[in-house]
């Protein structure tokens, strides 16, 4: 059977070196090692490193890896929030982590956006004073960017409030400008092209301070709650049993990616971009969602299909290419198309080929 070369928005396809560090790692054994050992602590301090120096990560900031961006989600609410959140909400997943600090028994807000549109961060409340300001840089669902220009807008409004930035399915593509967010966090089955289990966290002091602040008043969580989190990050270790196979690749696919380069990672990925969404809007039966190209993704391309995706996404399946169909009410109705790093540029002109045949 012929191998397929998965275009879906996560999980998606494994980065084009993760073949070959995973033979190695059965071959080093690393999935039998102890996350006390010597070796899992190298193991986790190259991985750290590696994502300091390819994001750019401050000293300010910390690293620590945690089972999924979801729980991280969870993290956030818990050990920095007493009260009140607020959330620009411009697709299901940052729609999702509002509903989740209600579940949690906080009084979350919601500054909501139309589907293919970004907040209006001109209609906020400057009374208003939340503990924590969630934004998703890249929404996954609907194929939205959000700018830095309006995060700077948001933080001069709250300045006392954090501020936590999901990249699942931006990062490294997209720059994070760490002295305006608190906490950054990220899942390796998109962008980084691994398999799914593995979150990324990236916190500050301002973050670990708001957290044992809380801990004085109310539960902050238990085994991974952040100041636990991070104690054993400090040491190189995590408190419980981690996936140690999935911490070893990322440490080997950034390396990979630094050895590549991020400036020549970037360049590709706008000229895939380009040629995705040039393909939609010649096509006579696509269109871009997102109509604002300030705001459209460079690492999730989506685009609605006259009478429907579904012939188009078979049509595509049936020569190896596998695009994501839309998230939710949509998913009749769009597709959506990975850009990430592991997609060469060979690839998605394949891919546009394809699409233009469509009829």
């Amino acid at each position: 059977m012929a191998k397929k070369i998965y275009f879906t928005p996560g999980p998606s396809a494994l980065y084009f070196t993760a073949e070959e560090h995973i033979k190695q790692a059965l071959r080093l054994q690393i999935p039998e090692i102890s996350h006390r050992s010597g070796d899992f602590k190298t193991i986790f301090e190259e991985a750290s490193n590696h994502i300091r120096t390819l994001l750019d990560v401050p000293p300010s900031h910390h690293i620590a890896f945690v089972s999924s961006a979801t729980e991280i989600w969870e993290r956030l609410i818990e050990n920095l929030v007493e009260k009140n959140s607020l959330h620009l909400v411009n697709g299901a997943f940052s729609k999702r982590f509002f509903e989740m600090a209600a579940e949690l028994g906080r009084q979350p807000e919601s500054i909501t956006a139309g589907p293919g549109s970004i907040p209006d961060v001109h209609s906020i409340v400057a009374g208003n004073k939340p503990e924590l300001v969630a934004i998703t840089q890249n929404e996954t669902s609907t194929g939205v960017h959000f700018p830095d220009v309006y995060i700077k807008q948001l933080r001069q409004a709250y300045p006392q409030a954090l501020f936590s930035l999901d990249v699942v399915s931006s990062t490294p593509i997209m720059p994070i400008d760490f002295q305006l967010i608190d906490s950054a966090y990220f899942s390796v089955q998109k962008c980084f092209g691994l398999p799914a289990g593995l979150g990324v966290w990236i916190y500050n002091d301002q973050c670990l301070a708001k957290a044992e602040k809380l801990s004085q008043k109310i539960s902050i969580g238990t085994y991974h709650n952040l100041l636990k989190v991070h104690e054993s990050a400090q040491k190189f270790q995590t408190p419980e049993t981690p996936n140690v196979l999935n911490i070893y690749l990322l440490a080997k696919v950034a390396e990979d990616m630094l050895t590549k380069g991020l400036d020549m990672i970037r360049r590709e990925a706008n000229y895939k971009a380009a040629l995705l969404y040039q393909c939609y809007e010649s096509h006579p039966l696509l269109q871009s969602f997102v109509q604002n190209k300030e705001i459209r993704s460079k690492t999730v391309a989506v685009a609605e299909v006259k009478g429907g995706s579904e012939s188009l996404r078979n049509l595509l399946a049936g020569k190896g290419l596998v695009v994501g169909s839309g998230y939710g009410s949509f998913k009749n109705e769009h597709i959506r198309i990975a850009n990430f790093p592991t997609h060469s540029k060979e690839q998605v002109e394949m891919l546009v080929d394809e699409i233009a045949k469509f009829a």
